[in-house]
């Protein structure tokens, strides 16, 4: 069974600093394109950043996050720093094949709240 379980997610002050973490059982991660996403109270899902063998960025966050792997771990990374009151959100990991359009594989989502 493939489960996708984010973690790292919790209450920051803006400008602080998180580091999210997308962690697999039953899937190999560097053989997936992975994707963050959040999505924030009364608003609809966004992509946030997207790992495969480039890396990608909403312009929202682009400087600001930064995505990567750690193979021998099978766990994808979004560091998020400068953080600011609009990044508050839940933000989910997901995987699919490179083959695949769509999102196949999605987390359970961590919750991210950037506020003094």
């Amino acid at each position: 069974q493939v489960q996708l379980v984010e973690s790292g997610g919790g209450l920051v002050q803006p400008g602080g600093s998180l580091r999210l973490s997308c962690a697999s059982s039953g899937l190999a991660l560097d053989e997936h394109a992975i994707a963050w996403f959040r999505q924030a109270p009364n608003k609809e899902r966004e992509g946030v950043s997207c790992i495969t063998g480039s890396t990608y960025y909403a312009d929202s966050v682009k400087g600001r996050f930064t995505i990567s792997r750690d193979n021998a771990k099978n766990t994808v990374y979004l560091q998020m720093s400068s953080l600011k009151a609009e990044d508050t959100a839940v933000y989910y990991c997901a995987a699919r094949r490179p083959s695949m359009s769509s999102y196949e594989y999605w987390g359970q989502g961590t919750q991210v709240t950037v506020s003094s």
